[in-house]
């Protein structure tokens, strides 16, 4: 079976003090609903586990039912950390398992077809990762707003999700992190620490992460709601 972890459990200061994103309203819907959906109609995910925040468990259950996410097998209870969140679906994971794709919950524009291109990628390579290429000029600043030096990006991509993995690919990864007390910011870093190569998978710029009031309204443009 190939499995969902949708992880929606971090606050966003940059939203407002103790705001919970996922569960702002766009188009009359949650955020995270939208990518419950998206999961829903992929051909290629046959059950997702839902990790929220442990004071919203019972606000995602009723939202599932409201907005008919079948496929959302479990919701658990996320932790101070996007890893330990991770984790904590992972382990609601059965023996079933082959493939995991890892999505934040704060992106509501993905779309069931990079959901599937991410695990077909995965089966055959391992990994499959969304990611666009970077088309600006790249500035490293050593100190402020000063900038001393020009990234080459013609090899840079930035990360999104989903990325999805082998299943035991994805747990050696994080296995890795914890016993190392490591800190990872998204699973390609955690199986990159096991000397694992990363399969991308091109994406677009509209699979955005809602982190600023701004960014609200552009998703709403591009989910015409």
């Amino acid at each position: 079976m190939n499995y969902g972890i949708v992880v929606a459990a971090g606050k966003s200061e940059r939203m407002g003090p103790d705001v919970d994103k996922a569960f702002l309203s766009l188009g009359g819907q949650p955020i995270l609903a939208y990518s419950l959906q998206a999961f829903e109609r992929c051909p290629d995910i046959d059950a997702v586990i839902l990790v929220v925040r442990k004071d919203r468990l019972e606000t995602a259950r009723g939202m599932m039912q409201i907005f008919g996410c079948a496929k959302v097998k479990k919701v658990v209870a996320g932790g101070a950390t996007r890893q330990i969140s991770v984790c904590n679906g992972l382990a609601e994971i059965g023996d079933d398992a082959t493939i995991v794709a890892v999505h934040d919950g704060g992106r509501p524009c993905v779309s069931p077809q990079l959901i599937s291109e991410t695990v077909k990628t995965a089966k055959k390579y391992g990994s499959g990762v969304a990611a666009v290429k970077i088309a600006d000029t790249i500035k490293e600043a050593q100190t402020g707003l000063s900038g001393t030096k020009t990234i080459d990006r013609s090899k840079l991509w930035a990360v999104q999700t989903p990325q999805a993995f082998k299943i035991d690919l994805l747990r050696q990864g994080y296995q890795h992190v914890m016993k190392k007390h490591l800190s990872v910011t998204d699973e390609s870093s955690a199986v990159e620490l096991i000397d694992k190569d990363i399969r991308l998978v091109p994406s677009t710029w509209s699979n955005i992460k809602i982190t600023t009031p701004e960014d609200l309204a552009v998703a709403a443009a591009l989910l015409k709601v």
